[in-house]
C-alpha cells in the first residue's frame, strides 16, 4: 500500500517533442492521487522528474548538467529535514541506463518511456528499500492500460497519443531503440479518452504518434482501421471543433486520410510532414526508403484535396555523405513546396545509430549549410504569414495577449493570432480579418458575427 503523501510538491520538465508532454502530463495524472501537486517552482518539490529526449545533439550531457544543478538543491533540502526525490524518465533513460546511476548516484529512479505508469510503483520501492530503482522493460501489456484517465488540461487545446514506437529505423534515429515497434491504441479507449478531453473544456486536439499516420488500431469490432477512420469517429463529438496529427512519415501518407481534408471541417487544414532532405542519394544513405518526388508528389495530392492548407517539415543538414549538390537538391525542394515553417539541424551522432559510424561532415561545413537553410526557410515563413494580410482566418482564442485589450490564440494553421477582445470571448473560435504582422504574430480585427 503505497502511503498518501498529502501536501507534496512535484516538478516535471518535459524536453523534445509533444510526445514527452502528453507522457509529463500522464505522470502528474499518476501522481495526483498520492497526493502530489505540480508545482513550477523546483526549489520546492518534494519529487523531480526530468522526462528526456534523445534526439537532439548532446542530450545525454544536457540532462547530467541539469542534475548537477538539482544535486545541490537536494543537498539544500537534505539540510532543511527534507527529502526531494529524483527521477530520469524518457529516452535518455532509455539510452543510458544503469550510467546514469553511475554519473549521478544521487538519482533515485531511472525509468524509460514504456514503463512510467509503474511510477508509484518504482516510488514505493524507493521507499521501502531506500535504493535506486531502474526500470526499461517494453511490457507486453500497452502500458496505455494501467494509466488514469486526464485530470487536467490546460487552456483549450489538448494532446492524445494514438500510437508509439517506430518500424522505419532510419539511420540517424533513436526512437526505434528507445521507444520499441510500432503500437496502435484501440478505437475505444482513444474515443473515451477524447471525451474526457473535450468534457474538460478542450476544443481541439492533436492527435500524436511518432509515425501518427502509421496508425492501425482495432475498432468496436476488433477489425484493424486507418487514422482516418479514426478521425472520422472522433469528429463526431460534438464539442470538439479542431482537429490535428503530428507527426507523419511520407511511407504513411494513405488516399484516405489526403481526401479526408477534403471533406471533413474539423481537420485543420496544416501538416507536419518531415522529408530530412532533398537528396535522393542521402534519403537513401538515410534509410527513409522514400524519393524527393515522392514527397513533392504527396504535396500535391495535399493540395489538390484542400487548396489553403499549408506545410512545415524537418531538416538535417550535413548528414554523413552530404556534397554540395546534395545539400543544393534540399534547396530546391523547399523552394518547390514553400513551408509556412522548418525545423532544420546539424546532424549530431546518436550513440547506437548505424549514421554514428560513418564518416562526418566537417563541423564548419554544417554550420554554413545550417545558416543558408534557415534563412531560406525563415524567408518562407514571413511570405506566407505576408499572404494571409488581407484574408479572414478562424482563430481560436486561448489567453490574455500582451497587451491591454488584447486576446491571443491560433489560427487554423496553427499559427499565433491576436485582435482587440474581451475576456469574454476566450474558449471561442472566431473568424479574424488579417491586418499586419507584429514579430511573429498575426494581428487583426475580429469580424462581427451576423
Amino acid at each position: 500500500m503505497i502511503e498518501n503523501n498529502t501536501g507534496k510538491k512535484l516538478f516535471i520538465k518535459s524536453y523534445g517533442c509533444q510526445m514527452n508532454v502528453y507522457d509529463s502530463n500522464k505522470m502528474i495524472d499518476l501522481l495526483n492521487p498520492l497526493g502530489y501537486t505540480e508545482t513550477k517552482n523546483m526549489e520546492e518539490a518534494d519529487m523531480v522528474v526530468l522526462n528526456t529526449c534523445h534526439i537532439r545533439e548532446k542530450a545525454a550531457e544536457k540532462v547530467y548538467s541539469e542534475l548537477g544543478r538539482i544535486r545541490e538543491l537536494k543537498n539544500l533540502r537534505k539540510s532543511q529535514g527534507k527529502e526531494m526525490l529524483i527521477t530520469v524518465a524518457g529516452c535518455v533513460s532509455q539510452a543510458e541506463g544503469d550510467e546514469i546511476f553511475i554519473r549521478a548516484p544521487y538519482v533515485d529512479i531511472v525509468v524509460g518511456p514504456q514503463s512510467y505508469q509503474k511510477l508509484p510503483e518504482l516510488m514505493a520501492q524507493v521507499s521501502r528499500s531506500k535504493k535506486t530503482v531502474l526500470d526499461l522493460d517494453f511490457p507486453t501489456i500497452s502500458k496505455f492500460d494501467s494509466l488514469p484517465e486526464s485530470l487536467s488540461i490546460q487552456g483549450f487545446s489538448a494532446f492524445l497519443t494514438i500510437q508509439e514506437g517506430c518500424d522505419k529505423f532510419c539511420k540517424f534515429c533513436c526512437v526505434p531503440y528507445t521507444r520499441g515497434a510500432e503500437y496502435s491504441r484501440s478505437l475505444s479507449e482513444i474515443y473515451r479518452e477524447a471525451l474526457s478531453l473535450v468534457n474538460q473544456g478542450a476544443l481541439e486536439i492533436t492527435l500524436l504518434g511518432q509515425n501518427v499516420t502509421a496508425y492501425h488500431g482495432l475498432d468496436y469490432n476488433n477489425e484493424e482501421i486507418t487514422i482516418a477512420d479514426l478521425i472520422k469517429h472522433i469528429a463526431k463529438i460534438p464539442r470538439l471543433k479542431r482537429i490535428r496529427y503530428s507527426t507523419s512519415h511520407p511511407n504513411d501518407m494513405m488516399e484516405d486520410l489526403i481526401e479526408l481534408h477534403s471533406t471533413e471541417t474539423k481537420l485543420m487544414p496544416y501538416l507536419h510532414l518531415p522529408v530530412q532532405s532533398g537528396s535522393d542519394k542521402i534519403l537513401k544513405e538515410m534509410n527513409r526508403k522514400h524519393t524527393a518526388q515522392r514527397y513533392l508528389d504527396l504535396i500535391d495530392q495535399y493540395r489538390k484535396a484542400s487548396p489553403d492548407i499549408l506545410f512545415s517539415s524537418d531538416f538535417i543538414v550535413g548528414y554523413p555523405g552530404e556534397t554540395e549538390k546534395d545539400f543544393e537538391e534540399t534547396l530546391e525542394l523547399i523552394r518547390n513546396v514553400r513551408f509556412s515553417m522548418g525545423y532544420s539541424f546539424k546532424y549530431s551522432p546518436r550513440p547506437g545509430t548505424p549514421a554514428a559510424m560513418e564518416t562526418q561532415v566537417p563541423d564548419d561545413v554544417k554550420t554554413e549549410r545550417l545558416v543558408r537553410i534557415q534563412a531560406l526557410l525563415s524567408t518562407q515563413e514571413e511570405e506566407t504569414k505576408q499572404d494571409l494580410i488581407g484574408k479572414t482566418c478562424s482563430v481560436m482564442f486561448e489567453k490574455k495577449g500582451k497587451y491591454p485589450g488584447q486576446i491571443h490564440g491560433k489560427n487554423q494553421y496553427g499559427q499565433a493570432t491576436c485582435a482587440i477582445g474581451s475576456e469574454d470571448q476566450i474558449g471561442k473560435i472566431l473568424n479574424v480579418k488579417v491586418e499586419k504582422i507584429i514579430g511573429t504574430t498575426l494581428s487583426g480585427t475580429i469580424e462581427r458575427m451576423d
